[in-house]
């Protein structure tokens, strides 16, 4: 069935132009590199997989529950309205919001694809052309996945969130070659990473899991990435360009921020605008969730160099200024094993069902003697 059938609200136009801007960028040094990053591009080269073999599309997924999200998750969980629906409208209500968040996964991730070529188009550097073209493909796969995960399993796509498309507009369109790095590497790709692992870590269906999981181990090549890049660019910049930075951060968090509430969801429900967003902000799941998203941006964005009074500021007006002193190196780390544990665990499986097969086969074989 076409995506177009399937979208809940109108999506608009079939396709968003976004004028480009800035050089592409050719060197001649092709043997000169950064050493961790040309072993990140190994390592890139090393993890590539196939989302249609490594994944199993086989497990059974019911669109009204495919998260196993709690009712206390829930938005309208102890408003009236909640009250008044049936089990037959909470899960669709349930459907709607997992079609939301994996349309805005598929749409974010459509647009890392666009700014990682546009990396390997602008940056100066080999070593950081050669790992972008890894990356490339990692999103490519990524939105393959998710794509078929809506199609398939869901039956429902959302048109992307005007406060993502803002942020990827605002990403795509600055001419500057390292600023498809700091909006797409460092937050977009780090409130994803966030977004990924809450419903990681707390789904009780298998084939979410799955899938989170295995783009989460890419995702966390991608991240390293942005931060030895930027690292590295940012000891070079001057007081000012630091702050014109950090203000396209702070902007950008805030749109993240107020892009987190799944308004769309509420009003195809018949509750007015307003009252939707009343009722998402005070949902206590909706502020954990929110304080959580930053876990990988805020510790980032230090480690970059970009710390001015008033990014600090900013974070501190969110209430994620604490986040700082995270380990983001650890919580990578843990991204990486939770994907092998997961593979492990599948093949023990596997080798279970393969060696019993093998078994009665030889009893049946024995028992016709």
């Amino acid at each position: 069935m076409p995506t177009y059938d399937l979208y809940a609200n109108d999506p608009g136009e079939p396709l968003w132009q976004v004028p480009a801007a800035g050089a592409a960028r050719f060197g001649w040094e092709y043997d000169d590199g950064r050493e961790r990053l040309l072993a990140l591009y190994q390592k890139g080269k090393d993890k590539q997989w196939d989302g249609q073999l490594r994944i199993d599309w086989d497990l059974e997924v019911d669109p009204c529950d495919a998260l196993g999200t709690p009712d206390e998750a829930m938005a309208l969980y102890g408003t009236p309205y909640w009250s008044k629906m049936n089990e037959r409208e909470r899960g669709e209500l349930r459907k709607h919001y997992a079609s939301w968040q994996f349309s805005q996964f598929l749409h974010g991730e459509q647009g890392a694809m666009i700014c990682a070529a546009r990396i390997v188009e602008s940056v100066p550097d080999m070593d950081a052309k050669f790992y972008s073209a890894t990356q490339t493909m990692d999103e490519a796969r990524h939105a393959e996945i998710y794509g078929r995960f809506l199609h398939e399993k869901i039956g429902m796509l959302y048109p992307i969130n005007d406060n993502l498309q803002a942020l990827l507009g605002d990403t795509l369109r600055d001419s500057r070659w390292d600023m498809p790095y700091l909006g797409m590497q460092v937050l977009i790709e780090g409130l994803a990473l966030a977004a990924f692992g809450m419903i990681r870590d707390t789904t009780t269906k298998p084939l979410p899991k799955q899938i989170l999981a295995y783009v989460m181990q890419d995702e966390a090549r991608h991240v390293a990435f942005g931060r030895m890049a930027l690292r590295d660019y940012y000891k070079q910049l001057t007081d000012a360009e630091l702050r014109e930075r950090e203000e396209f951060v702070i902007e950008g968090c805030y749109l993240m921020r107020d892009r987190l509430r799944g308004v769309e969801v509420l009003e195809n429900f018949g509750i007015p605008k307003a009252e939707a967003e009343r009722i998402s902000e005070r949902s206590e799941f909706l502020q954990l969730f929110r304080r959580l998203l930053f876990s990988r941006i805020v510790p980032c964005v230090k480690d970059i160099g970009l710390w001015g009074p008033r990014l600090q500021q900013a974070y501190v007006d969110m209430g994620v200024f604490e986040m700082g002193d995270s380990n983001l190196d650890l919580l990578m780390a843990q991204d990486e094993e939770i994907a092998e544990k997961l593979d492990a665990e599948r093949f023990a499986a596997e080798e279970r069902e393969r060696v019993a097969e093998v078994g009665e086969a030889i009893e049946e074989g024995a028992g016709d003697v």
